[in-house]
């Protein structure tokens, strides 16, 4: 069985501003054209369809038009939602679009009942697992508390139940969007982690055919049967080296899984250039990034004259300034927001503690009452949005 993998659409997202809609729909016509060239026998989207819980107009009626061709496409999709999506409006109608063969799998209380699809070699049940906030779950699955890691154990728990009750020689397909441990990261990723508490060991997978996975916007092979498909655009300067895919899997007889990557359209190649802006503007080795979309480095030791308009002059797509002297000052004392870029919410909230209370930091079960508040705090915005407006 020839499955195609994607995720991370994040339909109605700009990337610094730029509109990136007509980005998304070039990528969605590529998508629609690889299910016919390749005889693509299921497409598995792995969550984060939308950007956000409330989606434009714009992003719905792309997600509409999508809908509608895959479905004349007679082939099979399965969707998940994600952490940016809002579970309960992507799986409105859920019910009659899956008469249509897109399967949109949000309810964490439908872990266990597959996509059922078949071959000449026999039945491949496919599960989707939406994103699992464990806050939100944790009662469902019968767990007092507890992680991601287990709220996503206990719901495998139930699809390995429901496929041993199956026919001997069904293979196992799982969609899942979730932070594995061992996958490498990007800027534009929203953090799904309090404390560290995110990720989940890829040992949760073990003994399943293929794992369709989400969250990671950067392509990438945790094992043979484990795969991130990435973002179908890049969404952060983080991602300018990265190659965007998607995922063409071939699910043998016996559950052994072949897959190639299939590139992604491009709709304007990213370039992060550093130096002087004098050398920025004057040097030939920056030529071939006057049509990228550009993050540019100054390391002038003194911030020159309007220097976006200056270096728009040339590369007319700059896009965002930095600036970082290579001639620090000598105190050397780094800004707070260099301090704590790229840390989590519970270790800046520690760091403060300590500040403040100096030589004792947290301690006993305030680390526990801390992560407990920082995920109320998140669930409940995610809960907001949930709400009619």
């Amino acid at each position: 069985m020839r499955l195609l993998h994607t995720s991370d659409w994040h339909l109605g997202r700009s990337f610094h501003r730029e509109s990136l809609h007509e980005a998304q729909r070039t990528f969605l016509d590529h998508l629609v054209k690889v299910v016919e060239t390749e005889r693509v026998d299921a497409v598995l989207v792995a969550g984060d369809v939308y950007d956000r819980a409330l989606p434009g107009l714009e992003a719905v009626a792309l997600f509409d038009e999508a809908l509608h061709r895959l479905a004349d496409l007679a082939v099979p999709t399965v969707f998940i939602s994600g952490n940016h999506d809002s579970a309960r409006r992507l799986g409105v109608g859920a019910g009659l679009i899956g008469r249509a063969g897109i399967h949109l799998r949000t309810d964490p209380g439908s872990v266990a009942a597959p996509v059922l699809l078949a071959d000449e070699h026999g039945e491949v049940a496919v599960y989707g697992l939406p994103y699992l906030e464990p806050l939100l779950v944790r009662e469902r699955f019968g767990l007092d508390r507890g992680g991601h890691a287990a709220v996503l154990g206990a719901a495998l728990e139930q699809v390995r139940a429901d496929l041993a009750g199956r026919a001997p020689g069904t293979r196992s397909v799982v969609l899942a969007h979730a932070f594995v441990t061992g996958g490498a990261v990007s800027d534009s990723e929203r953090d799904i982690a309090v404390g560290g508490v995110a990720s989940v060991p890829a040992e949760l997978f073990d003994g399943l055919d293929y794992v369709a996975l989400g969250h990671l916007h950067g392509a990438q092979t945790l094992a043979p049967h484990l795969r991130y498909s990435g973002s179908p655009l890049a969404y952060s300067f983080s991602e300018a080296r990265q190659r965007k895919t998607m995922w063409l899997v071939d699910l043998a007889a016996d559950g052994s899984v072949a897959a190639e990557r299939i590139d992604c359209p491009v709709p304007r190649p990213l370039a992060c250039l550093r130096g002087t802006l004098e050398e920025l503007l004057a040097s030939e080795r920056y030529a071939e990034h006057e049509d990228a979309w550009v993050q540019a480095t100054l390391t002038d030791a003194v911030r020159p004259a309007d220097p976006m308009e200056r270096l728009r002059r040339r590369f007319p797509h700059t896009l965002q300034l930095l600036f970082e002297p290579d001639e620090q000052p000598e105190d050397g004392h780094a800004s707070y927001a260099s301090r704590v870029h790229g840390q989590d919410d519970l270790t800046v909230a520690e760091s403060f503690v300590r500040h403040v209370r100096p030589g004792t930091g947290l301690a006993g079960r305030e680390r526990d009452w801390l992560r407990e508040g920082l995920e109320r705090v998140r669930t409940d915005q995610q809960d907001r949005a949930e709400l009619p407006r």
